[in-house]
Order: C-alpha cells, then sequence, then structure tokens
C-alpha cells in the first residue's frame, strides 16, 4: 500500500498495527516504559504526507483532530532542556502558564488542567525517544479516567454535559528535520481502524527515570499492571496524513487525544474530530539532519 507524491508532499513509512498479529480472545498490550516489546507487530506502510503550511483550515483542531499555531515562548530552550521542566522549577512554572495561555487564546476554553508532559531525545541512549508507531494517547474511558484523576472539581460538570477534551501541546525544541510529527486526518479514520491496546507500566515506576531494559525482560509481563489504555491503528488504504514542513520551536501543534464533543461519542456533533492518531516519522527528503528534540505539554481542556 502506497501513495504517489506530488508537490509540496514527501513521503512517509509509518508503523501501524498489524491485525494479523491479533492473538484471538487476549487483549493487546504494549509496556509504557520501552517501546521494544509489545504483544503484537507492527506493519509498515508507505504514505504520502502533506504540508500543513499550505492549508490555513487547519488552525481548527475540529476539522482534522489537530491545528498548527505560530506560538514563541518566553522560556529559552535551553532552560527547557536542562530543566526537564521538572518538578518545582520555575521554568515549568513559566512554561506551564505559557502553554494555559495559548490554548485559551487559539481554542476559546474557559479551564485549562496540565497534568503531564514528556521530553523526547532521538538518541540511542535515551529511553524515550519519538514514537514511531501510529497511536493515539488515551481511548475514550481512559480519558475521562484521566479528568476524574486530575481535575476532580469539574467531573460533576462533566457529567452533566460540559465538554471536555484532551489536547497535547507539542513543540520541536530545534529544527524539526529529523523524524517530524506525523498527524492523521481524522476525517479518513473509521472507528474500526481503532484497536484499544492496555499500556502495561512497572509496579514501581518513576517517570523521567527510565532506562532501556535487558533483553531478558523484554517478553515478560512480570513486576507489569495495566494503568492506562491507548489506541493503536490499523492500515487503511484512504488514511490521510500530515506534518508541518520545517518546523522551528517557535511554533506547536494541538493534538486532540480526546473530545467529549467528537462525532464518535455518544452526544457528539457531527463534523468534530475526536481524536488525531499521530506518530514520528523519517523524511527521506532530509538528509543527515540534527537528531530531534521535543516537549509535548498533555492538558486537560474544559469549555
Amino acid at each position: 500500500m502506497s501513495t504517489s507524491i506530488s508537490t509540496g508532499e514527501t513521503k512517509g513509512v509509518f508503523n501501524y498495527l498489524d491485525p494479523a498479529s491479533l492473538s484471538s480472545g487476549e487483549k493487546p498490550w504494549s509496556k509504557a516504559d520501552t517501546q521494544a516489546f509489545k504483544s503484537f507487530s507492527e506493519l509498515p506502510v508507505s504514505y504520502a504526507v502533506h504540508d500543513i503550511r499550505a492549508s490555513p483550515e487547519l488552525s481548527n483542531p475540529d476539522l482534522a483532530g489537530f491545528s498548527f499555531h505560530s506560538s514563541p515562548s518566553s522560556v529559552p530552550v535551553d532552560e527547557v532542556l536542562s530543566s526537564g521542566l521538572a518538578e518545582g522549577t520555575q521554568t515549568r512554572k513559566d512554561y506551564y502558564a505559557e502553554i494555559e495561555a495559548a490554548i485559551k487564546q487559539q481554542l476559546g476554553a474557559k479551564d485549562v488542567v496540565i497534568w503531564d508532559h514528556t521530553m523526547r531525545v532521538r538518541d540511542p541512549s535515551s529511553a524515550r525517544q519519538p514514537v514511531q508507531s501510529v497511536h493515539v494517547d488515551q481511548t475514550p474511558s481512559a480519558a475521562l479516567r484521566r479528568m476524574k484523576q486530575h481535575a476532580p472539581q469539574f467531573a460533576a460538570d462533566v457529567e452533566n454535559g460540559r465538554r471536555f477534551q484532551l489536547v497535547n501541546v507539542w513543540r520541536p525544541l530545534g529544527p524539526a528535520l529529523d523524524h517530524p510529527l506525523g498527524l492523521l486526518d481524522a476525517r479518513s479514520v473509521a472507528p474500526e481502524d481503532l484497536i484499544a491496546v492496555d499500556l502495561l507500566y512497572p509496579k514501581v515506576y518513576e517517570r523521567g527515570k527510565e532506562v532501556l531494559p535487558s533483553p531478558e525482560s523484554l517478553r515478560s509481563r512480570e513486576g507489569y499492571e495495566p494503568r492506562g489504555e491507548t489506541y493503536r491503528v490499523v492500515p487503511k488504504e484512504g488514511h490521510k496524513w500530515w506534518y508541518v514542513k520545517d518546523m522551528k520551536s517557535d511554533e506547536v501543534v494541538f493534538i486532540k487525544c480526546y473530545d467529549s464533543e467528537g462525532e464518535t461519542e455518544p452526544n457528539g456533533r457531527k463534523g468534530v474530530a475526536t481524536s488525531s492518531p499521530h506518530s514520528a516519522f523519517e523524511d527521506p527528503a532530509v538528509q543527515n539532519p540534527p537528531p530531534r528534540k521535543s516537549v509535548e505539554v498533555r492538558c486537560l481542556v474544559f469549555y
């Protein structure tokens, strides 16, 4: 399965869940502390990847499940990298405040609760590298659990119909030429393309202190337990992929991981994207780029 390339596009190979590898009667699982092992196989599929810069209508994430914005930060990239946005640092406080303000300005949200962030570096020695598997961070049930866990003050409002979203704000910490972020257009994704996968965490887990696993432990579930649920995606001919060509650190992408008013939800609205699957990919048009570094902030957004 592949597609032809036209001017203004590039080509990417994306790792999908191989439906032939699923075991009958067993829910698929993946380890959260390493990309090295999962209970299923992946299938690399080539697609054309379109440049978001040429489509200004994609500034509204309700359309395709993501949006692209100019968003300069007053927090220097070097400070973000050196601090890791560790809890208690002024750098984290300042950066989180900027992200909250950007979401309110761009999306018209009333309340924003930031509950997590991830720094990724493409380096063989790093346990948190760019994710090269097509996925959505949270299933709807997992999104509801996150909301109740991290923003319980809004749970009653949500039960009474208040709209909420899970939105990831992704920023490259330097030029995003190496392993840019690919975004799958929600309009090209059917519900049956999404496969729920248990996310296994070590029973003793310290975020940010992950290490590369030993070969002997990869296939074992011992010491792990399910603490989350994510979507993996099976391939389809009509999937449409996007990216931001030559994205820089003064730009961000908003990625919907869930929307309570998404059209696939019980009380959803037609034409409103629920989520956008996404994945890093290698751009064959770019040769020997510097290793990618990025920060992704996970937000609960209320209207």
